[in-house]
């Protein structure tokens, strides 16, 4: 058995938050390995750049303005991408995050909902409007990114960590309701991997950046393209038995 069973020729894919950070990293993987991709975030300027380097492979890149927290931006976002790639094969629902922390009982009822339309209810309802033309047609692969923030105890985040806990057990219920039509739904955990919401604990004091991951066994942070390998994995035909699974790619955090 050969690589090709990793290949992503002649597919298409829809990443969300992909204007930097993992999603654009896993973005500009899919098209490596021969996919067409459209990407989604809020930002016009970083999106068209990613397009650019997707298309510089060779790929079709295509750039769709969309904030995941309204659903009628979902909504257009689908169509456009159908539209535009003439189906979706895979989805990645990325997008997600929070730029503040708080004990629940300082939490405001807002802070909440926030975390949870971000983290959460956009990925339902991108799986949902995504999911019915997969299992309509009979194949699709839902990559669901989670953290492990969502598998253990988020003293400060808990808003964060159940919006992620959240997605891992939607996943796991999407792929048994989906199974059946052939349509494989699993999650990414990532733990400490560097991006621009977290700069401020990698990227200003080398003290802290060390400290924060002093608990990992392989001893450093991770890195966007870290995660691209198993989002490749589980988009493509490598993975074609497998669903349901969460996968934890922390450094061995979690160990």
């Amino acid at each position: 058995m050969g690589t090709d069973i990793f290949s992503l020729e002649g597919k298409r894919a829809l990443v969300t938050g992909a204007s930097r950070g993992i999603g654009a990293a896993i973005a500009l993987g899919f098209a490596e390995c021969g996919a067409d991709v459209a990407v989604t975030a809020r930002s016009t300027n970083d999106l068209e750049e990613v397009a650019g380097k997707i298309s510089a492979t060779g790929r079709r890149g295509v750039p769709i303005t969309c904030d995941v927290t309204k659903t009628d931006d979902i909504t257009r976002c689908v169509e456009s991408a159908l539209e535009h790639l003439g189906g979706i094969d895979i989805l990645v629902n990325n997008a997600g995050g929070t730029r503040f922390m708080a004990p629940l009982l300082a939490l405001r009822e807002e802070g909440w909902d926030k975390a949870i339309n971000l983290n959460l209810k956009s990925v339902f309802t991108f799986s949902q409007k995504v999911g019915a033309h997969m299992v309509e047609r009979g194949s699709g692969s839902v990559i669901n990114v989670s953290s492990i923030g969502g598998l253990h105890a988020s003293p400060t985040l808990s808003f964060y960590g159940a919006a992620k806990a959240g997605v891992v057990s939607l996943t796991k219920t999407l792929a048994m309701e989906w199974g059946y039509a052939g349509v494989r739904v699993n999650a990414l955990c990532p733990g400490w991997v560097k991006t621009e919401l977290n700069r401020n604990l990698w990227g200003e004091d080398p003290a802290l950046a060390s400290s924060t991951v002093q608990n990992v066994p392989l001893g450093r942070w991770g890195e966007t393209n870290d995660i691209v390998g198993a989002a490749v994995y589980l988009a493509s035909d490598a993975a074609a038995y497998t669903t349901g699974a969460v996968l934890v790619i922390d450094g061995g955090i979690l160990v």
